[in-house]
């Protein structure tokens, strides 16, 4: 399963937002990497790198290669309306990122572990691709044996009720992709009209 496994803290650096982990090495040190860190003078970035650093944001946040992030966005140009909220609609669909929505697991590393290692059942049947792409009124749930599982149970911190667009049944460890979620309903600080004018190239 190919996915990024560098230093998480550099990431978070660079971007300056804990987009991997807690973020708790920017209140330490929120400069960018670098050998002369604050003291070094940065030149002012080009139209084309700030939109290829705002593409590079979202395929760190969600977890996804260059290859996946392209495909994903080919998809969402086909589809009908605005490809950037398209494009956000579909990395909210994924199932990895479900899972990390409904509060399955802490974070999306942990939640692609749990599809990969088949303890997630979509509409009764196991999928371990965590790529899948869900549509409204699939039933995600734990399967049986996983619901008594003292390590994956321990996992489960909640779901944020700032997420609407789905829900979870913490007592039948069960929960609904109820919709795909408009961009105001997305808390991700994405620029994603920036990533569309980057492909338009």
């Amino acid at each position: 399963m190919a996915r990024y496994t560098g230093p998480k803290n550099r990431i978070c650096r660079i971007f300056g937002e804990p987009i991997l982990g807690s973020g708790k090495s920017l209140s330490k040190n929120s400069n960018p990497p670098g050998m002369h860190g604050p003291t070094k003078k940065r030149k002012t970035s080009s139209e084309y790198a700030i939109q290829l650093k705002e593409k590079q944001k979202a395929k760190y946040t969600y977890g996804l290669l260059e290859k996946q992030f392209a495909n994903t966005y080919v998809e969402a140009s086909r589809l009908k309306g605005a490809t950037g909220e398209n494009l956000i609609k579909l990395l909210e669909a994924r199932l990895d990122n479900t899972i990390y929505r409904m509060g399955i697991a802490p974070t999306r590393p942990a939640a692609r572990q749990l599809v990969s290692h088949k303890h997630i059942m979509v509409n009764g049947e196991i999928v371990n691709i965590p790529s899948y792409t869900l549509r409204p009124g699939d039933e995600i749930e734990l399967k049986p044996k996983s619901k008594v599982n003292t390590t994956v149970v321990g996992m489960i911190r909640g779901k944020n009720v700032k997420i609407n667009w789905v829900e979870w049944n913490e007592k039948d460890m069960k929960g609904v992709y109820l919709s795909h979620p408009e961009r105001d309903m997305v808390p991700e600080n994405i620029k994603e009209q920036l990533i569309v004018e980057l492909y338009s190239k």
